[in-house]
């Protein structure tokens, strides 16, 4: 199939070619299993043993949280070096969510530490081959037909979201009401079928993204004229101190996590740790390194590299407090946040969940349909494992309003504990003995376990019945977590419009505007903690605090995330992208990693002050950061030569 049959009326889906479709479906279903994943992660390792997980420290849970998603972000550069030079986008795809499967597969067993270890770096690698060369592939896929590119990539995105939205929503719902594998073992399934849908829709894409491509000189600006560069290939000494910078880097942020977990430090000499020290000589380097090939440029080229330089400086900030998601604000909605509901306000809200479950899930089953109706005849398999996709999810969501709604509360007595709650599907009466674990080991928050296992489990107590509560739920941790979701595609329509008005803010205008919601959003948090006392592990704050956070924190990323990357294909020449692609990425790896290391801080904080003025940290810095960034208008504007 060539380009022009690609985009042929016949074929198309929503004015785009099917093609586009299974790719949309098979980044959603990888988002799916990502997010379904990561928002597990934290929640296991911090949760008590009696229930599964393995009751670690706060600190060290985040540490590897952060290295983590640091990880995710250092090896795509590798693997779209590896795409473009050898490979081609569509076997780095197909390898890259097979060794994401097998690593799914792996977390699932989530008992033995070398097995979750091993997952976690099966997902880390498999990302490096995926994740760069999904949207790679949609760039060559409408390279002749730019005028399309902007709403192929929204429909994409949209894609992205929707995966989120369900993982989170699926896999967190297993994980915490039927145990931590189940969720994991769900994010594996979806990423194999989602791997399997594409390798049996590869001939849609004729042969696009089998062979490499390779960059040209040139870049072409607003005003259409092309801009020449001379080459400029590394020199010795760069090559030393790349290599210098890797070594050193990559060992910092396996060590973080590593030196905690173990109590063996790589970078401890004579007693002494010099990880700090280590880590800021590496930066310095690395900023030469970048400083000292882009003065050997063209004064534009070199300008506007020197432009993605700052913007990827403002983002590591962005970042660093955004993916607070995932650690310490999952943290707070566990172990803070009054997540009961019961009587009119337990009923609005089971209503109010089938209502942003059902629709956009209805929405994208419609998708599902048209493409099936295009492509049907010629890709039959590949529809058959969409629509049993399809299936499932929709069997898991009956399955879960049945089992919310079929879910009940007691009022039990534990010994020496006082009268606590559980909840069940079991329908137990008044006086009945019953088996319980404390979960969080404070005498107050108890799970009820099946007789069978009670005599496996340390921690079980005989407790008793006191009362039946009518009416009665409690909300996930992970569920606010779909907020982010569900906010991006209800108001990302609304953020495109502005930036079409006449009232578009400049560069350093849409990054003052992210960060400043990006603050509101933890001043939010900060003042619905003010009443937490000092070093308190558990609290009952309202969750609409946690709910606006995520509004805004949302609302901050429609305004940086989309821009950042926009910003750098128009700004470097067409030959450079990719290594700028690679700063950038590194420049979201150091933000997600110190994303982990100061939410680590959260415990330290919080016994020292409290947990407000943890949240406080988040408020200040985005603002002091917001402020900056305003002061580098002019700056930036001259840096770029007209690029708008």
């Amino acid at each position: 199939m060539n380009n022009k049959e690609f985009f042929s009326k016949e074929s198309e889906v929503l004015g785009h070619p099917a093609g586009l479709f299974v790719l949309f479906f098979t980044e959603m279903w990888e988002r799916f299993s990502f997010y379904g994943m990561r928002a597990l992660l934290v929640l296991f390792l911090v949760s008590s043993l009696g229930i599964g997980g393995w009751d670690w420290p706060r600190e060290n849970a985040l540490a590897l949280y952060g290295t983590y998603l640091a990880l995710l972000y250092l090896t795509p550069i590798i693997g779209g070096q590896l795409a473009d030079r050898y490979l081609g986008y569509r076997k780095a795809i197909i390898i890259g969510a097979l060794i994401m499967t097998l690593g799914h597969a792996s977390m699932a067993i989530e008992s033995s530490k070398f097995f979750l270890y091993l997952g976690l770096f099966l997902l880390v690698v498999g990302t490096g081959f995926f994740k760069p060369n999904m949207t790679s592939f949609i760039s060559v896929l409408y390279q002749d037909h730019p005028e399309k590119k902007d709403g192929a990539y929204t429909i994409f995105y949209m894609g992205v979201n929707a995966g989120a939205f369900l993982g989170i929503m699926l896999c967190g719902y297993l994980g915490e009401n039927l145990g931590w594998s189940w969720g994991f073992g769900l994010a594996g399934i979806f990423m194999f079928l989602g791997l399997l849908q594409f390798w049996l829709s590869e001939k849609i894409f004729g042969d696009v993204g089998k062979k490499p491509t390779f960059d040209n000189d040139e870049i072409e600006s607003d005003d259409h004229q092309i801009i020449h560069d001379k080459r400029n290939p590394f020199t010795l000494l760069d090559k030393i101190l790349i290599g210098i910078v890797s070594v050193f880097g990559l060992t910092w942020v396996i060590n973080d996590p590593l030196s905690k977990i173990t109590k063996y430090n790589v970078f401890e000499f004579g007693g002494k740790d010099f990880s700090g020290p280590i880590i800021i000589a590496t930066l310095l380097i690395f900023i030469f390194i970048l400083v000292s090939r882009t003065l050997r440029y063209s004064k534009i080229t070199r300008d506007r590299l020197f432009a993605v330089m700052i913007i990827a400086s403002i983002i590591i900030f962005f970042w660093a407090s955004f993916e607070q998601a995932g650690g310490s604000m999952s943290i707070f909605a566990k172990d803070y946040i009054n997540r009961v509901l019961s009587g009119n306000s337990a009923y609005i809200f089971n209503i109010v969940d089938i209502i942003i479950t059902v629709v956009p899930v209805a929405f994208i089953s419609y998708v599902l349909f048209l493409l099936v109706k295009k492509t049907f005849k010629n890709f039959m398999a590949a529809n058959a494992v969409l629509v049993a996709c399809f299936l499932i999810i929709w069997g898991l969501i009956f399955w879960k309003i049945y089992y919310g709604f079929n879910t009940f509360s007691y009022e039990i007595s534990v010994p020496n504990a006082g009268n606590t709650m559980v909840r069940t599907s079991d329908n137990l009466s008044n006086g009945e003995k019953v088996f319980v674990i404390d979960v969080d080991k404070n005498g107050k928050n108890f799970k009820l376990i099946d007789a069978a296992k009670a005599q496996d489990v340390k921690e079980a107590q005989t407790a008793t019945v006191v009362q039946k509560k009518e009416s009665e739920i409690e909300i996930p941790a992970t569920w606010f977590l779909i907020l982010n979701s569900l906010f991006i595609i209800l108001f990302a329509p609304l953020m495109s419009k502005w930036w079409e008005s006449k009232f578009n803010p400049s560069l350093a205008g849409k990054y003052a505007i992210g960060l400043t919601f990006l603050a509101i959003g933890f001043a939010f948090l900060a003042f619905g903690a003010k009443d937490i006392p000092q070093g308190a592990k558990t609290a009952s704050v309202s969750f609409v605090w946690l709910i606006l956070a995520y509004l805004f924190h949302t609302l901050g990323e429609l305004c940086v995330q989309p821009v950042g990357l926009s910003y750098v294909s128009k700004l470097v020449p067409a030959r450079m992208i990719a290594f700028m692609f690679g700063v950038w990425y590194l420049a979201l790896a150091i933000g997600n990693k110190t994303s982990g290391k100061l939410g680590a801080m959260i415990d330290d904080i919080t016994n020292k002050y409290d947990i407000s003025t943890f949240f406080l940290i988040f408020t200040a810095i985005p603002i002091a950061i917001a402020v900056i960034a305003l002061m580098l208008h002019s700056v930036l504007k001259k840096l770029m030569h007209g690029v708008k």
